[in-house]
């Protein structure tokens, strides 16, 4: 169990703590849906959160394994559908270190593919994944 607080400021704008770490994000309404755009969208958030679970049990795996994920990137693509309104699709780019051998490579690809938060999101979310290797 994790709690998260929330606090709402006014103006569209939150303030989210992580309890057990004490660390604070803040949330906005994107420009496009009556907000100033001035921090993540909740959407955002949920964007941010799918690319880092890709990464992170990526990296439990490599650390496991003593690879060296160094330098490894990744970047999501939010696209929402206008009616309802809601996340359409997060096109991930993922790009990992060239020196991985092919066999490393698929079994990250795949750890990839079972994250936790892929597994909780709605299965009508589009969800492409590019793999690149520099």
């Amino acid at each position: 169990m994790v709690e998260i607080l929330g606090f709402y400021e006014g103006d569209k704008h939150c303030t989210l703590t992580h309890i057990p770490s004490k660390t604070n994000i803040h949330t906005d309404a994107p420009v496009d849906h009556e907000g100033r755009g001035e921090s993540f969208s909740p959407t955002d958030l949920l964007a941010a959160a799918y690319g880092s679970c890709l990464m992170t049990v990526m990296a439990i795996y490599a650390d496991k394994k003593k690879l060296d994920l160094g330098g490894a990137t990744f970047k999501v693509v939010k696209n929402m559908s206008p009616a309802p309104r809601q996340v359409d699709s997060l096109e991930v780019e993922i790009s990992l270190p060239e020196s991985l051998n092919l066999i490393d490579r698929e079994i990250l690809e795949n750890i990839a593919l079972t994250c936790p938060v892929k597994l909780s999101l709605n299965p009508t979310i589009k969800l492409p994944i590019t793999f690149n290797y520099k």
